[in-house]
């Protein structure tokens, strides 16, 4: 499932696939909404949109890069909590490099053509949705399917805190 390449939002040639879904929980009850494409490429884009959801509950961000990691972004005033999946993911996207350099972890020194053959390692906190009822020993769990796909994992998170039903509701209208 590796990528060739980097690839930028500024990418005339290739397009990111994926999904971006912003999720709120504000007195009881969860709400997703769709993030634009752009949020899939910047990490400052991500941020942005989460932090215009303005809620004085929970906000937090579900990001399916192309079908090869997910990053989980939590805004805070005390700065962004980051989740990435897969850390190899940095030498060929954008994103991945940018949440690495946040998280104050150097991109892996592994050559393009050995991702195929690397097994895929998460970074940052594994603890990120744990006051929301997804402690960090199930968010492991997760992580270590590796064999199903991004949105699949993404899933097993709404399920986990009980937004299913929203979660499944955004990616159906985006996949539309």
């Amino acid at each position: 499932m590796a990528a060739q390449r980097a690839r930028t939002q500024n990418d005339d040639e290739y397009d990111i696939d994926g999904f971006g879904i912003g999720v709120v929980r504000e007195e009881g009850r969860w709400r997703c909404v769709p993030m634009p494409l752009a949020a899939l490429t910047s990490l400052s884009e991500a941020e942005t949109e989460l932090r215009e959801l303005r809620s004085s509950g929970a906000t937090f961000g579900l990001l399916d890069v192309d079908d090869e990691f997910f990053v989980i972004v939590r805004p805070s005033p005390a700065g962004t909590h980051l989740l990435i999946s897969d850390a190899a993911a940095a030498i060929d996207y954008d994103i991945a490099a940018d949440v690495l350099e946040m998280l104050n972890v150097e991109v892996p020194d592994l050559d393009p053509d050995e991702l195929d053959e690397t097994d895929p390692w998460e970074e940052g906190e594994l603890g990120i949705l744990a006051d929301l009822g997804l402690p960090e020993p199930v968010m492991s769990v997760i992580l270590a399917e590796t064999d199903l796909y991004p949105d699949e994992q993404l899933q097993m998170i709404a399920e986990r805190l009980g937004f299913e039903r929203e979660f499944a509701a955004v990616v159906d209208s985006i996949q539309k």
